[in-house]
């Protein structure tokens, strides 16, 4: 339901379980409680947009599908985060990348991090699950576009390691918007598959309602107070519910942000703290042939020659293909004038590879004045070594491919013609601020555990002071996964419901 047709616009609701935001992790949570018999409402700030809705225009999703209209950032400008704001959440816009947590990072949590029975075995079946429900499958080679290929070619030159990657897609049209929404309805996510499962069950999900805090006595939740926004962003009338359970699932920064404004209970000062951004930057190549990777699916293939999961490891850059459209593009590539020009007009002919940190720099997110999250993250100096490895090691798959001009958008740009002239840049330059970075990924921030010094929740999610609070997003990762975090968000919430369900329940 819409929020803002509301009439009154208020709400005031006892219910079971209250779940805020409707993402991966937010999605499965409300479909466990309401196929549990209990009654479950789940609010999204954002709009419930569909199919239908999705116009391929830049201009216009950019500003419907993601927070701050696709311009967050972290305090300091250094690294542009996208994150999702709609029902479905991050689901509706990302590329469809599904890929388990690594064995390796579940281990480290249960063996540094006190993370319990949540190692790979216990996890399994869960995993298992959701890519069933998600219709998860690998990307057959007929389907993968050049861009993709010409990261498959740089990786069998080399003799580097890499592999085709999985996704959630169904009777895709290979039209290359993902990140703008499906217009074909392909996407099997939040906004597809799993809330329509919740309603089903008997679920609400109210879209357009803002959370402001969560309704508590320092000891028990007891539900949440928000706001209803009208069509233009401005607050039309309030929404309180009173529950027996509340699960947070509005991403590493907004359930953080929500639980700071929320006054609540952190003895040890780590609410907020220990933030992921898996952050990365990319790296351009000219070639002689058209390219067109705007076309087809993105992000099929990877290269993990330079990805570890140990601690402290000398590698730890994961490489995927990626591309942008018109507008990103133009606003990407460096240069001005007749120069700017002549780069966008070789735009049929590029492809472009990023290189993404499994960083170890610990963020923070804190609120400002407003009350708004401030994203703070400063990048250690061995992330940004790794960041400079990932780049030369993109720019260097690119000219195994056969690349004829490469270009790292550094400040200012770094020009190479021949991989010879990789071994003698100067790789100081290479950092925050130098070269344009993205983060889609932020982890952390709650993170689980068994010890309340180290961890703002339970191994079962549930917060340590705070019965009947959860957590099912991203926030619960102690580190960084080191790829992409949907498979993990959603098989976490399903391995985490049968709590939340034994709480709503009374228990």
């Amino acid at each position: 339901m819409r929020g803002r047709d509301l009439q009154p616009p208020s709400l005031s609701l006892d219910v079971d379980a209250v779940v805020v935001g409707t993402g991966a992790g937010g999605s499965v949570a409300l479909r466990e409680l309401a196929r549990a018999g209990l009654d479950a409402v789940a609010f999204e700030e954002g709009a419930h947009l569909t199919w239908r809705d999705f116009d391929q225009r830049e201009d216009h999703m950019l500003g419907q599908l993601y927070q701050d209209a696709g311009a967050r950032a972290t305090e300091d400008m250094a690294i542009r985060v996208l994150q999702g704001r709609g029902v479905g959440g991050s689901t509706v816009h990302n590329t469809n990348l599904c890929k388990r947590p690594a064995d390796a990072i579940l281990e480290l949590w249960a063996r540094e991090y006190g993370v319990e029975g949540a190692g790979p075995g216990a996890l399994r079946p869960s995993f298992e699950a959701i890519e069933r429900d998600l219709s998860v499958s690998e990307i057959d080679p007929s389907m993968r576009n050049a861009n993709n290929d010409l990261l498959r070619a740089g990786c069998d030159a080399l003799g580097w390691r890499g592999g085709p990657l999985k996704h959630n897609r169904v009777g895709c049209a290979e039209s290359g918007f993902c990140e703008l929404g499906c217009s074909y309805d392909a996407k099997q996510n939040a906004l597809k598959v799993v809330l329509p499962q919740a309603v089903e069950a008997g679920a609400r999900v109210y879209a357009d309602v803002q959370v402001v805090s969560i309704v508590h006595d320092g000891h028990r939740a007891g539900g949440i107070r928000g706001v209803i926004l009208g069509e233009d962003g401005a607050p039309r009338g309030n929404v309180e519910v009173r529950a027996r359970v509340v699960v947070l699932a509005a991403s590493a920064v907004g359930s953080a942000a929500l639980a700071r404004r929320s006054g609540l209970p952190d003895p040890h000062s780590r609410l907020g703290r220990g933030l992921r951004m898996h952050p990365g930057a990319i790296v351009a190549a000219r070639f002689e042939r058209e390219i067109a990777g705007w076309r087809g699916i993105p992000q099929s293939y990877e290269c993990t020659e330079l990805l570890s999961h140990e601690p402290g490891s000398a590698k730890r850059v994961w490489i995927v293909p990626a591309f942008a459209h018109p507008i990103g593009a133009a606003a990407t590539i460096p240069g001005f004038g007749a120069a700017h020009m002549a780069a966008m007009r070789s735009y049929k002919n590029l492809a472009v590879l990023t290189a993404m940190v499994h960083d170890e720099t610990s963020g923070e997110i804190a609120l400002g004045p407003d009350d708004r999250p401030v994203i703070r993250y400063a990048m250690l100096e061995s992330d940004r070594r790794q960041l400079a490895l990932g780049l030369v090691a993109c720019a260097r798959l690119l000219f195994a491919a056969g690349a004829q001009h490469v270009t790292i958008p550094a400040v200012p740009p770094i020009h190479l013609s021949s991989a010879g002239e990789l071994d003698a840049l100067d790789l100081s330059v290479l950092r925050p601020h130098s070269v344009p970075l993205t983060a889609v990924h932020p982890m952390g921030t709650m993170a689980m555990g068994e010890d309340p010094r180290i961890s703002v929740v339970r191994s079962t999610g549930e917060h340590h002071q705070l019965r009947g609070l959860f957590v099912a997003d991203g926030s619960l990762f102690p580190t960084s996964l080191g790829g992409p975090p949907q498979i993990g968000i959603y098989g976490f919430a399903l391995h985490l419901s049968p709590r939340m369900v034994d709480r709503a329940r009374g228990g």
